[in-house]
Formats: structure tokens, sequence, C-alpha cells
């Protein structure tokens, strides 16, 4: 079982998150306040402490939001996730991984810097199936899914094939 680290919330797109003590996580719509929440099938990212810790022997002050992640968790193994699992978080919050990595912005500021970035290979990218309150220090825990079929990542024109 994995917690979590911190939840980070930014304002506007395109920024560096900061991290705050809870956050509200609302059913197809991601996290109150965050730039990211709204009815897009990316609501919530996610990055594992493991990985910031490594990049951080490149660039030493990297703090929790620094790649515009909305949680960093410890304890999880973010290589054994799959399109379609499913994250859940604390008592009530339940995730779905929608997609794995993303294409870093050609001005990413973390690349820039050390020369790699590890949103790309390492993020998460989920929406939000239950939601309720996050905070530090919560559970975090993969539930694979169910199915024998390799799922296909959301787009915007079309639902989950299983």
């Amino acid at each position: 079982m994995g917690r979590v680290v911190a939840v980070c919330i930014g304002r506007k797109k395109g920024t560096v998150k900061k991290p705050v003590r809870a956050a509200e996580f609302k059913p197809d719509y991601g996290i109150v306040g965050d730039a990211h929440a709204g009815m897009g099938p990316r609501q919530v990212s996610m990055l594992a402490e493991e990985s910031i810790n490594e990049m951080r022997a490149t660039i030493p002050n990297l703090s929790a939001g620094a790649f515009a992640e909305n949680i960093v968790t410890i304890g999880i193994n973010y290589a054994s996730v799959a399109v379609g699992d499913r994250i859940i978080l604390g008592n009530d919050i339940i995730l779905e991984v929608y997609q794995l990595g993303k294409e870093c912005h050609s001005a990413c500021a973390i690349q820039r810097l050390s020369g790699d970035c590890i949103m790309p290979r390492e993020g998460l990218f989920c929406r939000v199936l239950r939601g309720g309150r996050l905070k530090p220090g919560d559970t975090a825990v993969i539930q694979a899914r169910t199915t024998r079929e390799t799922p296909q990542a959301y787009t915007s024109e079309r639902s989950p094939t299983w």
C-alpha cells in the first residue's frame, strides 16, 4: 500500500502547482480550484516521489508540484499501472487511469534545466470516478482492472473500449 505525499493545485495551466493541506475531488470534474479540472478525461495527474527524488540528483530544490502534478505518492510501482486501472485514495476517492505519460511541452522548464523530464514517461493521468477530500498521509492503492482485454485510452470522441 502506498500513501499520498503531497496534493498540489495550480490556478493556471502551464504553471507549477503548489502543495495544499487538503483538496476536494469531484466526480467527472477533478480537483476543485485546479486549472486542469473540467469535463475532459485528464482531470488529475500523478507522479511517484521515487521518480521525483531521482530528478533531485540533478535539480536538488525540486518541490512537489514542479512537474505540474496534482498528486505525489510513495510506495506504488507506477510501472505496473495500466490504462483502466483504478486508484483508491484515502477512504473515498476513486480515480481511473486514462493515460500513461504525455508529451512534454517544448518549453518545459524542467527539461531545459536537466535535459530530462519524467512526466512524459512516468506521469499518470486520471479521471475522477468518486470524489472526496484528500490530504497528505492518506493511503493510495492500485486496483487492477478485472478484464483481460487491454483498454484503449479515452479520447474526447469515445468511451473506453474494454
